[in-house]
């Protein structure tokens, strides 16, 4: 920054907004203490680095930017007089970490009043001492609530997501439970069989063609294919007709087992082949223990497999055996996503996944980004109100990955589009939301992703997007870090009156 410093004029400062109401002993010991300085185009101050001046702009025109990966996004253009930016938090003292939330540079030749921030901080606590307790009140109480209506509304989640996984867990369960119930039976009436067909006058060779028999159709099982209701119930009476032609009675309980193993009458027409006639019925009921048992069992696998998926998606959501910060695949996150709130989107409401299978993995905090879509595909299913279309797509962009949630709801109307990442704003009825949802997802993205989150709206095509950069350094863990980044502007979420007086 190349500055060149001038006498300070106390009548200049009176006719800025924020020092209008000075008493003319303060202008002078702003004045004093204060200075003003001209400053060529160029850099002022960069994001990140130590706070130790409070500026407010004279004459000429600032920028503000913020880090968003290796790019800097330009926040706000403003050439208004009296706009403020840099220390104007000193007041908090070491409570909060004083660094520069956003850049600051110039475009023309510009002019600043400039304040130390600590002597900033002396004269804002010294002349108002009751609008500092007010504002230390403010800030620290805000950030009091937010913190815990935030571990509130992860709570509610929790609670929620744990409801749907209970149901989702109970389905295949009770499944598994019948299988293995009947799969006791089937076993049963096996040995039985077996008992009578050991007891009985067969040759050798006709128990050895009985078990090829037996191992070919647990084959046939393993291979069968889905059939529509119609073909299965076509199937069904081909193949009790064939049992009644065959002299084997229950034909019509028999033909169901073998439909859904695959088998029909031309591959019963080979067991009639291989074994002699006496034996054709003790075969047929023999062959369906066989079946059922090996349908039990791929029941069971099944109803098994789906619990363990739910498990390791469950696992993969809360990321409990994860580190907090790593390079992540952002579709295993979604697809852990969507299926652990398969139940709160119900029916009704059709996904569609739309991935690009090329992008790499990205850095992040996988737990926190399970968060933002949690809260993105929360609201969408809230805006369908249980019947519409879940779009989830990702793609690169601009050097970018991008994540978008689209649905089909009435959409956002233009008036409340620009207060919906503000906190405690919520569209929902009383007690159903809390406000933050889309705050925290906005501080997520942007504050510890370096990312961006922004929203398109018209009736029936709503989209929500999460651009997160494909590269960036670890960022630090501890308090100091995250506040960092907490204030100021960044990406495009839209300002509110007091961030537009700030530059």
């Amino acid at each position: 920054m190349t500055a060149n410093p001038e006498i300070c004029d106390p009548q200049e400062l009176r006719t800025l907004f924020l020092f209008e109401k000075l008493a003319p002993e303060q202008l002078d010991e702003l004045c004093r203490i204060g200075r003003t300085e001209t400053v060529e185009p160029g850099p002022v101050f960069s994001e990140g680095e130590p706070a130790t001046c409070f500026y407010v702009l004279l004459e000429g025109t600032v920028v503000t930017s913020r880090r968003v990966g290796t790019d800097n996004v330009e926040v706000n253009r403003t050439s208004q007089r009296g706009v403020y930016s840099g220390a104007f938090q000193a007041y908090l003292g070491d409570r909060v970490p004083q660094l520069y939330p956003n850049s600051m540079r110039v475009t023309e030749r510009s002019r600043f009043f400039v304040l130390a921030a600590d002597d900033f901080a002396r004269i804002v606590s010294d002349w108002f001492p009751m609008a500092v307790h007010l504002l230390e009140g403010l800030f620290f109480g805000n950030k009091t609530i937010q913190q815990a209506i935030s571990q509130r509304e992860r709570l509610l989640a929790l609670g929620s997501l744990s409801a749907g996984l209970t149901h989702e867990l109970n389905n295949p369960a009770a499944a598994a439970l019948r299988a293995t119930s009947s799969l006791r039976e089937r076993v049963a009436g096996m040995r039985h069989k077996l008992k009578i067909l050991a007891g009985g006058s067969y040759r050798q060779a006709d128990l050895n063609a009985l078990v090829a028999v037996q191992e070919r159709a647990a084959e046939k099982v393993a291979k069968a294919e889905q059939l529509s209701p119609m073909d299965a119930s076509d199937r069904e009476d081909a193949v009790a007709d064939w049992m009644e032609a065959h002299g084997i009675g229950g034909g019509w309980d028999l033909a169901p087992a073998f439909v859904q193993a695959g088998l029909d009458e031309e591959w019963l027409d080979q067991v009639a082949a291989a074994v002699d006639g006496s034996l054709l019925e003790s075969a047929v009921r023999w062959l369906n223990y066989t079946v059922e048992t090996e349908l039990l069992m791929n029941e069971i696998e099944d109803s098994t497999s789906r619990i363990s998926g739910l498990v390791n998606a469950a696992r993969q959501y809360s990321q409990l055996d994860r580190a907090p910060y790593q390079v992540i695949d952002v579709h295993e996150l979604l697809d852990s996503t969507l299926q652990m709130l398969a139940g709160k989107i119900g029916d009704g409401i059709r996904v569609v996944k739309e991935f690009d299978p090329a992008l790499p993995p990205v850095p992040g905090f996988p737990g926190e980004l399970n968060q933002v879509w949690t809260n993105l595909v929360d609201n969408a299913v809230a805006a369908m109100d249980g019947s519409g279309t879940l779009t989830v797509r990702t793609r690169r962009e601009h050097g970018r990955l991008v994540v978008e949630f689209q649905d089909t709801g009435p959409g956002v109307p233009p008036e409340i589009r620009r207060r919906i990442f503000e906190p405690f704003f919520t569209t929902k009825p009383v007690g159903q939301g809390t406000g933050l949802g889309l705050d925290i997802s906005w501080r997520i993205v942007v504050n510890k992703h370096h990312g961006d989150l922004e929203v398109e709206s018209e009736p029936g095509d709503t989209r929500f997007r999460v651009y997160l950069p494909l590269t960036a350094p670890q960022p630090e863990q501890g308090e100091g870090a995250a506040r960092a980044v907490a204030d100021g502007q960044a990406g495009t979420r839209p300002q509110t009156a007091s961030e537009e007086a700030s530059a």
